[in-house]
């Protein structure tokens, strides 16, 4: 690609490093001041970045995409609204579509954002540390098509199932904690507004 396109930048890794170790090292290797990425299976139409282009404006760091429609069979539909409402619930986002891949942010962003996950849970670590450390993020309808290459690797349980169990550092440990200190002090408070 690089003999073909001279403008553009090839980064390899001697050894699958995974999803989420292929978006970090294309955030850390980016040369210009925003950021833009999707996935190569033909499931979103790369011209609708002219979309969340028209959306960014001084006052957002963060254009998040949003399927109008999954299109994907039944049983990955179903999991995929099942896990949308479990990290919405788990991590406290506030967004239509966590796992839309297809996103446009300033650089700068990754000042403050670290990434650590290499599976598909990245997506929540990143939305999570943008909306924590209050990046200002506008979302964006786009469509979403039937995969024309490749096969899925993430809406399965099995794969849910590892994602999940993948995700204490990017807050899930964080918020367990949370939760229980959380009850721990509606407890005491109980107690002490009951003597």
């Amino acid at each position: 690609m690089a003999k073909s396109f001279p403008w553009l930048k090839v980064v390899h890794h001697p050894t699958n490093r995974g999803y989420g170790g292929a978006l970090r090292t294309g955030f850390e290797t980016g040369l210009q001041e925003l950021v833009f990425y999707t996935d190569g299976d033909a499931q979103y139409d790369p011209r609708e970045l002219a979309r969340l282009w028209q959306a960014f404006s001084p006052e957002v760091d963060f254009i998040n995409g949003y399927k109008i429609s999954r299109n994907d069979s039944l049983h990955r539909i179903v999991i995929g609204r099942l896990y949308h409402w479990f990290v919405k619930l788990a991590f406290g986002l506030r967004l239509r579509d966590v796992d839309c891949d297809f996103r446009l942010m300033r650089k700068g962003v990754f000042e403050k954002v670290r990434l650590t996950r290499s599976s598909g849970v990245i997506c929540v670590e990143l939305m999570k540390k943008v909306q924590d450390h209050g990046y200002r993020i506008a979302e964006v309808p786009v469509h979403h098509y039937h995969r024309s290459y490749g096969k899925s690797q993430f809406f399965n349980f099995p794969r849910v199932a590892r994602t999940l169990r993948d995700s204490p550092d990017s807050g899930w440990s964080s918020w367990c904690d949370g939760a229980i200190s959380r009850r721990s002090e509606h407890a005491a408070a109980a107690r002490t507004a009951v003597r």
